[in-house]
């Protein structure tokens, strides 16, 4: 009984986070001070004026009128480590990193720029909702990135 509490209560969890329009990522990287490589939170694209990225320890607001770049794109990589340890079957495995580049002006009218590692179940929502409310075309670094962006 109590898993099954447990897994309703993450199904809700997950499921309201996706009608706000949040979806979890990892900041890979960017011109942002103040923000660390690898931090987790989450982008948020439910407010009609702001993308915005909110983690434990900081919090990220863009006025979608300042995007001027929307790009998502792939890193495939062979799963080298685990065909040493486990089985050579795994080099014939791939792992894909799904990454959203976001570029800006600041207030300064400086370019800036993120770099998100996203979770591929919900990018397809979040490449709308981006195209959406900033009025821009999502590039697409590769033809596999166009097909799972569109698809």
């Amino acid at each position: 009984m109590h898993r099954r509490l447990l897994a309703v209560l993450t199904l809700v969890s997950c499921l309201a986070a996706v009608a706000q329009g949040q979806s979890h990522a990892d900041y890979a990287g960017g011109t942002v001070q103040g923000i660390g490589t690898g931090t987790g939170g989450s982008i948020d694209l439910s407010d009609s004026n702001y993308f915005a990225f909110y983690s434990k320890k900081s919090n990220l607001r863009v006025p979608y009128a300042q995007i001027n770049l929307v790009e998502y794109g792939q890193q495939v990589g062979r799963r080298l480590a685990l065909a040493i340890v486990i089985s050579p079957l795994f080099l014939m495995s791939k792992s894909r990193k799904h990454f959203l580049t976001v570029g800006y002006t600041d207030e300064d009218g400086r370019q800036q720029a993120l770099v998100f590692r996203v979770d591929k179940g919900n990018i397809r929502t979040t490449l709308v909702s981006l195209e959406a409310r900033t009025g821009l075309k999502i590039q697409f670094q590769d033809e596999e990135a166009r097909k799972a962006g569109k698809g």
